[in-house]
């Protein structure tokens, strides 16, 4: 389970000769879908919580010195703020993966932008640090339940050879999300700001009328009350009027079927050795995405800006260049390289950038205008870097690679450990940068040069195979 060798092997149903998932029919399983404009709009739709995702996420940077000095915060309790977001984060996660399985994907959705715009309007009104803490809370708890209810949902609504690039529409939309709050940012005071980011969230709310239940979700766990003909439905909508849904529709009752023989859906039934590869690669890419300095660079951007003598207007104007680039780019090949190849790239660029500004930080005594255009060099870097693969393909390979009878309970566990490990980077970053500002940046290159040796080691390619596929063979549920 563990060699390169294996890592880089095609994914194995029983051994292709008797595996009931491996279909290669004409236009069947194995065929191509096209993209029609009703999966592009509920894909669109769904990935706009990601983007005030990335607007929360972002939104600490450029409101840190407004938000000091309204509110006479110290920079300790500016950390308690930034970090907030991951509390809620690890609130959000426990109750993520049962939330989707009860509501369903699309209502757990509208329950979301409730959070978000709670948490913009305790922050925008917000006279003392409490509220302004609560509000972050808010928006930390809506971001978990996007983390895995907008993956999931995008993952079980797309045919397995789009599925990658549909599914990058979350990353960019993140990517794009914290690129425009950096943008208004520099111009909007952070009270302004704060209302202006409930705006997508009402959008949402509006468009989610038209958008469809999950299919795979109607199917699995809705049978009992007599959804199966809504499941057909949906998913010829999804795939257009023309389209013959017989063998994907075949293949996933199929399944549907054999997985209904199999219980479990609590978090000790996880701890079983068919789903023990699954387990690690996906909390090994969760906190290779926080250990490798995410939660530093996003929430306390401003402060690296003034440490290394550049100037903020500049730097974010270059960095929500850099990310929407980057994001857009990792759209396009997604599908033509894999989601391992780009997270090995991903990996080694984010060392690469941690690096450079480590090494500029190191140089500061010199006082050279070179030093500061080599910081924002390394920071540029590791945003391309991690958008391209990190920023994404984690949460996309933990919706392929679980059966939907432990989906819930391994959203939820990985949701917990990525959202633990992002309140340690977010919580101790300002003080690993008064202990050694380039120490800190060189921690995260070594994690980053981890990342890319567990994707060597470990994670599999999952391009290019259906759900049913990849979740039977990742765990050997057939054995």
């Amino acid at each position: 389970m563990g060699g390169s060798e294996q890592a880089r092997r095609p994914l194995l149903v029983a051994d292709q000769e008797d595996a009931p998932y491996h279909r290669s029919s004409n236009g069947g399983v194995d065929g191509n879908s096209s993209a029609t404009g009703f999966l592009v709009f509920s894909t669109i739709v769904a990935a706009t919580c990601s983007f005030t995702s990335g607007y929360c996420i972002g939104y600490s940077s450029p409101a840190e010195y407004g938000v000091l000095a309204d509110l006479r915060l110290s920079m300790a309790e500016y950390s308690v703020f930034g970090s907030m977001l991951a509390v809620g984060g690890m609130v959000g996660a426990l109750m993520s993966g049962k939330t989707a399985d009860y509501f369903g994907h699309r209502t757990t959705m509208w329950i979301i932008n409730i959070f978000f715009i709670l948490g913009w309007l305790a922050i925008a009104f917000a006279k003392v640090s409490w509220l302004l803490d609560l509000g972050r809370l808010l928006q930390g708890i809506g971001i978990a339940l996007t983390s895995y209810v907008g993956n999931i949902f995008i993952a079980e609504i797309t045919p397995k050879n789009l599925r990658g690039g549909l599914m990058t529409f979350n990353p960019w939309m993140t990517g794009s999300g914290v690129a425009i709050v950096y943008l208004i940012g520099s111009v909007v005071k952070w009270r302004g700001l704060a209302l202006i980011g409930s705006i997508p969230c009402l959008l949402q709310m509006l468009c989610l009328f038209f958008v469809p239940e999950s299919p795979r979700w109607l199917l699995y766990m809705q049978v009992k009350n007599g959804r199966e003909k809504e499941f057909e439905g949906v998913l010829q909508r999804l795939r257009g009027k023309k389209a013959d849904i017989s063998p994907e529709a075949a293949e996933i009752k199929e399944y549907a079927e054999f997985i209904q023989l199999l219980s479990e859906n609590k978090i000790l039934d996880l701890f079983q050795k068919k789903y023990a590869r699954p387990i690690i690669v996906a909390v090994g890419l969760m906190t290779l995405t926080q250990f490798s300095g995410l939660p530093g660079y996003t929430f306390y951007m401003t402060n690296i800006f003034v440490l290394a003598g550049i100037s903020s207007e500049a730097g974010y104007v270059t960095l929500a260049i850099v990310k929407i680039l980057s994001t857009t780019m990792a759209i396009f090949l997604i599908d033509k390289f894999g989601r391992r190849t780009l997270l090995m790239v991903s990996a080694a660029g984010t060392c690469l950038g941690s690096l450079l500004t480590g090494f500029s930080f190191s140089l500061q005594q010199d006082d050279h205008y070179w030093i500061s255009s080599l910081a924002l060099m390394g920071v540029s870097v590791y945003f391309a870097s991690f958008n391209l693969g990190i920023s994404g393909i984690p949460w996309i390979i933990m919706s392929e690679i679980f059966p939907v009878n432990v989906k819930g309970s391994a959203g939820s566990l990985c949701n917990l450990i990525y959202w633990f490990s992002s309140w340690v980077v977010s919580y101790t970053f300002n003080f690993l940068l008064e202990w050694s500002s380039t120490g800190t940046f060189i921690i995260f290159a070594g994690v980053s040069a981890f990342g890319f040796l567990f994707t060597v080691m470990l994670v599999p390619e999952t391009k290019g195979r259906s759900l049913e596929e990849i979740q039977a063979s990742v765990t050997n549920v057939l054995h």
